[in-house]
């Protein structure tokens, strides 16, 4: 599991330095250039996300008592993953000096401010998509934690079942226990009783025979 975990780090972390250097030349180029670039970074994005949700996949599987430094480095992950989405945000509606001055032409003071108002209202869309974007995290943060303190349940859950099985299976081999105890004495008391009437029989046959002896006797004496 941990060779899967860190081969998709390394993935992560090639294709996110290739996603660096594209978000850089971004602002560089116009016309169908930069739109080819803006379409390549999307897509290289979009695999990134993939490889946070395969490695978030993996996190899971191991066991809560070894999960969390898997989770410490996914939470930079996702950090570095929200800042590469920032960034590339903000290079699509930047220019580099030599572009724009490509873009004013001759009329630049009137346009630049064009450029200039269109540029605030972009950023300030950027900053309420930006702002979306941290409440979204924080309720998927939140979805974690919570489907992790499900799987935590689950476990406890199962524990105390198995527990509860072992009591169960105790309190049947006590009622067995108990069951043979009460034959066992049952038995014993029969054969207790037994020798007490056998020894009391013993005793009457023995007085019957001290007696009709000391009658033959004392007949025999009397006789003579």
């Amino acid at each position: 599991m941990s060779s899967d975990f860190e081969s998709y780090e390394q993935d992560f972390a090639v294709l996110t330095a290739e996603i660096t250097g594209r978000i850089g030349k971004v602002p560089k180029l116009v016309g169908d250039e930069k739109k080819q670039m803006v379409a390549n970074v999307e897509k290289q994005l979009e695999e990134a996300r993939e490889l946070l949700e395969q490695m978030e996949l993996e996190v899971r599987e191991i066991p809560p008592q070894s999960r969390g430094m898997y989770s410490s480095r996914m939470r930079s992950y996702a950090q570095e993953m929200g800042k590469l989405e920032a960034d590339f945000k903000r290079s699509r509606i930047a220019y580099s000096d030599e572009v724009r001055n490509e873009l004013l032409g001759d009329d630049g003071n009137s346009s630049e401010n064009q450029l200039i108002k269109l540029r605030e209202e972009r950023a300030h869309l950027l900053d309420n998509t930006e702002r979306l974007e941290r409440s979204s995290r924080r309720l998927e943060a939140g979805y974690q934690i919570a489907v992790e303190t499900e799987q935590i349940g689950q476990e406890m859950l199962e524990n105390l079942s198995h527990d509860r099985e072992k009591i169960q299976r105790a309190r049947e081999r006590l009622r067995e226990t108990d069951a043979n105890l009460g034959k066992s004495s049952r038995v014993l008391t029969g054969m207790l009783r037994r020798i007490i009437q056998n020894r009391i029989l013993i005793v009457v046959l023995a007085v019957v025979i001290i007696f009709t002896t000391m009658m033959a006797i004392f007949f025999s004496v009397r006789g003579r």
